[in-house]
């Protein structure tokens, strides 16, 4: 595909973010793929959230670390949705939907790498991290995973395209009011392709397209057409 597009979260303009309901409504709007993110219960289950507490996104409080993952799932993440495991959005959308899974800590890499190999996802779960540390766990149990490497102003840096050798990453994600093209061009010199986040709306779009963009992470339900609407 020309130009992919990512439910940030699933669609967490319209939908509770990271919840099932917000994953599927991505699959119904024919994003390309989801993107979630994953910590590490007390019990050391996958599950899906952003925050490492359960105050902005739940009716909980405090460390997701201190919950057993039955503790967590009486927990509303919003309008009545159950914050759900990794396993369970792997069994709830199409058994080929693309997943970015973004990962925190060497812990969280290790459990996951478990479920790739146990589960056959190298193909189809992009392992994607701000942190150095936890892909390259990843790229050490599994050196075939895709990984991703995340970044925000540390883009800027001379050793930004170092660092994304290093972990294996061969695709890099970048806050696209930190890109520029000095940076997409030097990824793709070192063949690093580079996507953005967070998308939104047509002027967002124009500039990722502007700078040679292979894809997005979006917020917004609508942005596939939107991408089919301005080619």
């Amino acid at each position: 595909m020309s130009f992919f597009t990512i439910g940030h979260r699933g669609v967490m303009a319209a939908e509770p973010e990271n919840t099932l309901r917000s994953f599927l409504r991505a699959e119904r709007e024919g994003l390309d793929g989801i993107e979630l993110d994953l910590h590490l219960s007390k019990d050391g289950e996958l599950v899906v959230m952003h925050d490492e507490t359960l105050d902005r996104t739940t009716d909980g409080s405090g460390p997701i670390a201190d919950q057993e993952l039955r503790q967590l799932k009486r927990l509303d993440a919003g309008l009545g949705e159950r914050i759900p495991t990794f396993g369970e959005v792997l069994d709830a959308v199409g058994p080929t939907l693309p997943i970015q899974a973004e990962i925190k800590d060497v812990a969280a890499a290790r459990s996951l790498a478990k479920v790739l190999t146990d589960r056959d996802l190298l193909g189809r779960v992009s392992v994607l991290s701000f942190h150095d540390v936890a892909l390259s766990e990843i790229h050490s149990l599994l050196p075939q995973a895709r990984t991703v490497l995340v970044a925000g102003a540390s883009a800027h840096r001379d050793d930004f395209v170092g660092r994304a050798q290093k972990v294996g990453s061969t695709l890099v994600s970048v806050d696209l009011r930190q890109l520029n093209r000095a940076i997409a061009e030097k990824c793709v010199a070192a063949g690093i392709d580079v996507m953005a986040w967070t998308v939104n709306d047509e002027r967002d779009l124009a500039l990722a397209r502007t700078l040679g963009l292979v894809g997005c992470v979006t917020d917004q339900p609508d942005m596939k057409r939107l991408v089919e609407a301005t080619t």
